[in-house]
């Protein structure tokens, strides 16, 4: 899941089972994001989502003494996420008022994608309509340009035009 790899991560284990704040702040920031993404499909909320990566490394920091015992760190913190998340999800099942915040969080969140869809197309519609309307010659540069993604100089050597 990560792509890159904490230099010497035995020492930094050892760090952190010894309280030294700084490292485990190396290792938050390394395995953070991806605890993140494997969180994120199953919570369906980012502030949950968010909150359950806090716990997750929390309880981690919490424990800390018995961190060198763990042979596989990802899966490690993976299961303790999935794990949070599946006592979160039971938690939200038998709260109605929680129920409620995340069901209209995600609607929210699918709203905005759909409002950000319609957007987009139209702001595409006006840009090509505005290119139609363009002389030929602009419109071969503005399509040089920011089609072909060529430079002022490129296009102007190209046309053999002035700068």
């Amino acid at each position: 899941m990560l792509e890159t790899s904490l230099h010497n991560e035995h020492e930094l284990l050892q760090q952190i089972s010894e309280g030294h704040e700084p490292s485990f702040r190396l290792f938050f920031d390394h395995y953070r994001e991806s605890i993140f993404d494997f969180l994120a499909p199953m919570t369906k909320s980012k502030e949950v989502g968010e909150k359950l990566v806090m716990d997750n490394f929390l309880k981690l920091w919490l424990g800390r003494e018995w961190i060198c015992e763990i042979r596989n760190m990802e899966a490690f913190l993976q299961k303790v996420a999935y794990n949070k998340a599946i006592d979160f999800l039971r938690l939200t099942a038998r709260n109605k008022k929680l129920k409620m915040m995340i069901a209209k969080e995600m609607e929210d969140a699918l709203d905005h994608s759909l409002e950000a869809q319609l957007a987009e197309r139209d702001y595409r519609s006006i840009i090509q309509e505005a290119v139609r309307r363009l002389s030929p010659q602009r419109r071969l540069v503005y399509t040089l340009s920011r089609e072909k993604g060529l430079s002022h100089d490129e296009i102007a050597r190209e046309l053999n035009l002035s700068i």
